[in-house]
């Protein structure tokens, strides 16, 4: 199949240069396929460019379905998984989907040599990493600095004769994923066991070195027809495909775009009401500190009231800040869901950094706690619901929100719930953009923060759902499950410093069976919490009989250490006394 034509980008962009051929050489048909897919320049950022070659297998009536329709409907099912999402989960979910489909419709076929089963070797360049994703016994090659490496492994048994595994061969498939780096100068190349077949490594290394640089398409489209002839030559009796890659320019690992966007911005000057922005006009100072400031805004076109957020001047040469700054824009102009603040995009023409994000009203949920203390559990439920529902909805698009709290769960007037602020929101989609900026600190408030983040940097949805559980279990009893400040000043090294402190110590009216929901869910280690945020939300409704009963198996002092220690103070005083007691009556 023909690539599309690559665009002119400049030299600090994603620039590559394609070409492919595909022959059916001495078989009647050709039952290989391939694709390339280079986007315009917003998608090619954020999804790269993807490229995939597949071998139906021959012994199939339907190989050359199974093929084509693998390249094809690849290419276009990944183009529309979320922009948020990294490449190995929307390849996954891509790969699941599309071998769920050929297995099926080969199940339906009258014979076994009617099945959907083709091999599948593609590779996604998204910044400056090749994403590599295998199945079956096609290849991709890695060509840098001179040296030829097959970056996959063939997927074959009994001496090559036979595929072990395929796309469409099972109703569960296993696909190899794995990533290399790459630099301008690099070559991929993918090829069909027709080409590579009978074709040493040494030719085809020999081939690629002699490939002119940054070389037109039809210059390496002729080139693969040249490379084709050669091992037609060599006696190929199968489909021959090959598709080679030029690397002429990876984007710079200085500093993403994203960064540089706002970096090409100037911070404006902190505002008073009356003042105005660009479109918008200053009505209130919300918030202001030495981080940021923050207004309520009007906007002089249509009237409708908005907050503004800009950065302070003190952070104009931290690129940590202004990436996090940016990434939150990013974040929630692409955000669309009932419980999550909804943001607008930055003016294209505005020369100042700031967001913009809908006006809300209300309070957030430590106010709204203080208003309303000793809260039941059927209250609290309540407001954690929507919280649950709004994680969920960032969970989907591959994000990891790093700082709930509080102070950024805001109750509107008709207790409709809203998460806020995004600044410290991790996105996979971006982590793998190589913009050069490390997170140095952990974001977020300490209070709240998992052991994991705190102490490795590492948060998950898991780190979200500790935060959470966090904050529930201080809606209910006005204290926290850990002594933080003590194990900030201590200086804690692993999760097993962290010491759960029972919600009914704080609150006996509430059930035990709550009691540990909360303490599975906010467990110091990451993988004895809840699998999903569903299954914590089911245990704040009934009994978890597993943890009942397996807090019924746990010694006293594990089950209940402040009863343990009063029996066993109470044990000791009785044997004190008996043992004056004893004493005494032997002195008279």
């Amino acid at each position: 199949m023909p690539t599309s034509t690559p665009a002119t980008t400049p030299s600090d962009r994603l620039d590559l240069r394609i070409g492919g051929c595909s022959d059916k050489g001495v078989k009647p048909q050709n039952q290989d396929a391939f694709a390339a897919w280079q986007a315009d320049l917003p998608v090619t950022r954020y999804k790269g460019v993807g490229i995939c070659l597949a071998d139906g297998v021959s012994s199939s009536d339907n190989a050359q379905q199974a093929s084509v329709t693998s390249v094809t409907h690849f290419l276009q099912d990944y183009y529309s998984t979320p922009e948020s999402w990294d490449v190995k989960s929307a390849v996954s979910k891509v790969m699941s989907s599309l071998n769920a489909w050929l297995f099926h419709h080969g199940q339906q076929a009258s014979a076994r040599h009617n099945g959907l089963v083709t091999t599948f070797s593609g590779v996604i360049v998204k910044s400056s990493t090749a994403h590599v994703f295998h199945v079956g016994d096609s290849r991709l090659y890695h060509y840098s600095d001179g040296f030829l490496e097959q970056v996959t492994r063939d997927h074959v048994q009994q001496g090559g004769r036979y595929l072990s595994r395929a796309l469409g061969m099972d109703s569960h498939l296993e696909v190899d994923y794995l990533q290399r780096e790459l630099k301008a100068g690099d070559v991929l190349l993918l090829t069909s066991d027709g080409v590579h077949g009978h074709l040493p490594t040494e030719a085809l290394r020999d081939w690629i070195a002699a490939l002119p640089p940054e070389a037109s398409q039809y210059q390496l489209e002729q080139a693969c027809q040249r490379l084709i002839q050669q091992a037609l030559a060599n006696k190929s009796e199968d489909n021959l495909t090959c598709v080679v890659v030029q690397i002429v320019s990876l984007p710079p690992k200085e500093l993403g775009e994203l960064t540089r966007e706002v970096g090409s911005r100037v911070i404006p000057p902190v505002l008073e009401p009356g003042q105005k922005l660009d479109r918008y006009d200053v009505l209130k100072v919300l918030h202001a500190n030495s981080r940021s400031h923050v207004y309520q805004v009007r906007d002089r076109f249509t009237a409708n009231l908005f907050v503004l957020k800009a950065p302070s001047i003190n952070f104009e040469d931290d690129d940590q800040y202004l990436e996090s700054f940016a990434r939150e824009q990013w974040v929630g102009c692409r955000l669309d869901h009932p419980n999550l603040m909804k943001m607008l995009p930055q003016q294209e023409n505005s020369r100042f950094v700031y967001l913009v994000s809908e006006w809300l009203e209300g309070v957030d949920l430590r106010q709204w706690s203080y208003d309303h203390p000793a809260m039941d559990l059927a209250t609290a439920r309540n407001m954690i619901k929507p919280v649950i529902a709004g994680l969920r909805a960032l969970q989907r698009r591959g994000m990891v929100h790093r700082d709930i709290k509080p102070e950024n769960i805001l109750v509107q007037p008709d207790e409709q719930i809203k998460i806020i602020d995004y600044g410290a929101v991790a996105v996979k989609g971006l982590t793998e953009l190589n913009s050069g900026v490390i997170d140095q600190r952990p974001e977020g408030d300490i209070q709240y923060m998992a052991p994991e983040y705190w102490l490795d940097g590492l948060a998950t949805t898991a780190s979200d759902q500790y935060s959470l559980a966090v904050t529930l279990y201080q809606m209910l009893s006005g204290e926290l499950p850990y002594n933080i400040p003590l194990l900030h000043r201590r200086g804690a090294k692993s999760a097993t410093d962290w010491h759960y402190s029972s919600l009914r110590e704080h609150r006996p009216d509430l059930p035990l069976w709550l009691d540990l929901a909360l303490k599975k869910a906010c467990h110091p280690v990451a993988s004895q919490r809840y699998g999903s945020f569903s299954e914590f939300e089911a245990d704040l409704y009934k009994p978890n009989e597993q943890l009942l009963r397996g807090h019924e198996r746990k010694p006293l002092i594990e089950r209940a250490p402040t009863s343990f220690w009063q029996v066993s103070t109470g044990v000791l005083m009785l044997l004190l006394l008996l043992q004056w007691w004893w004493f005494r009556s032997g002195s008279l």
